[in-house]
């Protein structure tokens, strides 16, 4: 019988150690599951900073109004590296039952926005109108926020300054509506006037003797922590609220604005990218008219009527007007278009709602 060398049993013991040792590395997983979701999300959020994943918005929007049976429903949501930390409503019904309802319905609203990140939110049980209206103003402030979204690139440059017209949301009163519009130049207020107030009776004199000290203060302090006029308490409350509506329209589009001078030749595209706004709600006589545009290289490509007048002879009115004002509103490109005939009231609020809409725009 032949024997093996010792030298050789060496040998072919080490070469089965290393055929082992390999065998092993080769099914041993590239990685563990914890490693590879830590290297996704890193992933994730340097394609982020780096606009990949599309552009960084922070800041503050104001929802449209949202009128329900109860009153109006108006949403504020607080935008932080492209995630809501905060919503709150501005606005909810009150008195009677009203006060009970909304006291059991904003709040848990307000946590499932933060919650869910989205308008995709439960009714709350008992207070289906406030919730609706709810969903519908957080849908608007999701869309603005949306508006913004193309200002990430130039979020690094601090100085840029909104110039132009902004108008507020439509805030509704115990005694009417009030609606802001500021000019800022500078990035500051330059001017500020009503553009609704309440009238009739003794608001016409409430109204004449609180607006222009208002304007006044709304140009002197540069904000909304303006002091209420004596005697004119509800229209200077209404007044601060679209007021700040305003100004939160104006810092998104300071936002807008920063990307804008960066010098390459992706600027031409992004002046021509579609997006889309919602003017804000229009009172009338028969119900409230509220626009949304969409707006592509300074035109308007499309407009509808997310709301208008309904029931009894308001059907048909509006089923009468709202094409022809949607047809005339992209023809023109502007709100100088002509009432339609046996329409009035919902021509004037289309008109009105299509101007705010535009003046977010910046057209």
């Amino acid at each position: 019988m032949r024997k093996s060398h010792p030298l050789r049993r060496v040998v072919l013991a080490t070469a089965a150690t290393v055929s082992g040792i390999v065998l092993l590395l080769s099914l041993k997983p590239a990685s563990d599951p914890g490693a590879a979701q830590a290297a996704g999300a890193g992933a994730q959020a340097q394609e982020a900073a780096q606009g990949g994943a599309g552009a960084v918005v922070s800041g503050t929007m104001t929802g449209d109004a949202a009128q329900t049976q109860y009153g109006a429903v108006q949403v504020r949501i607080t935008v932080v590296a492209n995630k809501i930390t905060k919503a709150e409503a501005v606005q909810a019904p009150k008195g009677g039952t009203s006060d009970q309802k909304t006291a059991l319905a904003v709040p848990k609203l307000n946590a499932d926005v933060v919650a869910k990140q989205s308008a995709n939110v439960d009714t709350v049980s008992g207070a289906t109108y406030t919730s609706e209206g709810y969903k519908k103003s957080l849908q608007s402030a999701i869309d603005k926020a949306n508006a913004s979204a193309g200002s990430g690139q130039g979020q690094g440059s601090g100085s840029a300054q909104a110039s132009g017209p902004f108008t507020g949301d439509a805030v509704q009163t115990q005694y009417g509506a009030v609606q802001v519009r500021i000019t800022v130049a500078g990035g500051k207020i330059t001017k500020a006037e009503a553009v609704q107030a309440p009238k009739g009776g003794t608001s016409d004199q409430k109204t004449a003797l609180s607006v222009p000290k208002l304007n006044q203060e709304a140009v002197a302090a540069g904000s909304a922590d303006i002091d209420s006029v004596s005697g004119a308490t509800y229209t200077s409350e209404g007044y601060k609220k679209s007021l700040q509506s305003a100004l939160d329209k104006a810092k998104a589009g300071a936002g807008a604005s920063s990307g804008s001078g960066s010098g390459s030749g992706n600027a031409g595209a992004g002046a021509a990218q579609a997006k889309t706004v919602t003017g804000a709600v229009a009172q009338t006589q028969y119900g409230p008219v509220q626009v949304r545009i969409t707006v592509a290289g300074k035109k308007i490509t499309k407009a509808e009527a997310v709301q208008a007048p309904k029931g009894g002879t308001s059907d048909q009115k509006t089923e009468l007007s709202i094409p022809k004002l949607n047809q005339e509103a992209v023809a023109a490109g502007s709100a100088d278009i002509d009432s339609v005939s046996g329409a009035t009231y919902t021509s004037e609020g289309y008109k009105k709602s299509l101007q705010s809409a535009l003046d977010q725009a910046g057209g």
